[in-house]
């Protein structure tokens, strides 16, 4: 009789609609993910994820497993690029990296751009990405 009731009665996992599949001796749950929107992540949520995976594997696990690692990568893409922008903009506005450089200087523009960029790309992967 016990043996007869415990097959009858359905698991809260069951009765929700989801099933078991056995392999070998156990039963184990068909699970599924819960189906993550479709943002685009692009570098710096590529550098994200990969901070993530080595140094922050259960932030990463958990993210992944609750369907919010491509929301949250592409958040962080959405905030990077608006700070490395930013950043640029103001670096060139005070060191007077102008358009006129530009034209009468393009090699010494393009040194002092470069430099401008890998400051911005410090400060972002500081403060956004390695958070």
């Amino acid at each position: 009789m016990d043996v007869q009731r415990r097959f009858c009665i359905k698991s809260l996992f069951e009765q929700f609609g989801d099933t078991y599949t056995q392999q070998d001796d156990y039963f184990l749950p068909d699970l599924k993910l819960p189906p993550e929107e479709e943002r685009p992540v692009g570098v710096w949520g590529q550098r994200r994820l990969r901070y993530l995976k080595e140094h922050r594997p259960i932030l990463y696990t958990n993210l992944k497993t609750s369907g919010q690692l491509r929301s949250h990568l592409a958040d962080v893409e959405e905030q990077a690029n608006a700070l490395f922008l930013r950043l640029v903009k103001d670096y060139a506005a005070s060191e007077g990296v102008t358009e006129q450089l530009k034209v009468e200087e393009p090699m010494e523009w393009v040194r002092r751009m470069n430099g401008i960029k890998l400051e911005a790309v410090e400060v972002v992967n500081l403060e956004v990405i390695f958070t």
